[in-house]
């Protein structure tokens, strides 16, 4: 009679990232004992239809960045870039307007009270109509001065209807940029003044970071000694 080999158990065996199920076989003189092991948790056989989907989906992405298209989220957004050129054409539209209604202002001024009768005898509020007719045409080119902006902006805002949305949150997070790293201006004075408080100036990334260099050159005048300065 021939004798049988008794195989002790095994201990569970944890499989981590395998792709086909394993056996083991156990070989005595007489009789052979087949353990088919099993893999914990799921089952890490490929899905075909999965892998093809994946395939087709990162494919798309790599296409998508290949030729250059927007995706919906980047469409959502306006680039930094092209928000400031737009904000500085934005400026440029006012100051043109500016320009026309200041001289139409003071044009209409001295037009309407240089034609009108002045009698030196008869003050208007104890002042000499002279004087009160001056200042009246200067008062109409500050009003050219005030309007002309207002103009250039509604103009302006009618050539970016598609797009005043992304501007508008641009504007917003612009605004914060610069309240949170624009300096204090109680510690200006004459020969350190406030660079560019509103940044207005600002109408591009480089003109952006030239204001922070400034910001940062007005806090080392105002609250540094000269000599750690000069040093």
């Amino acid at each position: 009679m021939s004798h049988l080999h008794v195989v002790r158990p095994l201990r569970p065996i944890s499989l981590q990232r395998t792709t086909a199920l394993q056996s083991c076989s156990f070989t005595g003189r007489s009789l052979t004992f087949r353990v088919q092991i099993s893999v914990r948790g799921k089952s890490t056989k490929a899905d075909p239809a999965k892998h093809a989907a994946k395939a087709t989906a990162s494919a798309a992405a790599q296409a998508v960045r290949g030729s250059g298209k927007v995706t919906e989220l980047e469409k959502q957004t306006l680039p930094w870039a092209d928000y400031l050129t737009i904000r500085k054409k934005k400026r440029r539209w006012e100051t043109a307007m500016t320009i026309p209604f200041t001289i139409g202002g003071f044009a209409g001024g001295v037009a309407y009270f240089g034609n009108l009768e002045m009698d030196p005898t008869k003050p208007i509020f104890n002042v000499d109509p002279m004087i009160v007719y001056g200042f009246s045409t200067l008062a109409c080119a500050g009003l050219g001065y005030l309007i002309g902006p207002i103009v250039g902006s509604m103009i302006w805002r009618m050539t970016h209807r598609r797009t005043m949305t992304l501007i508008e949150a641009r504007d917003r997070e612009f605004h914060q940029h610069i309240v949170k790293n624009r300096v204090d201006p109680t510690a200006q004075s004459a020969t350190n003044p406030v660079p560019d408080f509103y940044g207005e100036k600002i109408g591009s990334l480089h003109d952006y970071r030239q204001w922070l260099r400034d910001q940062a050159r007005y806090k080392r005048k105002a609250y540094l000694p000269e000599d750690v300065e000069t040093h």
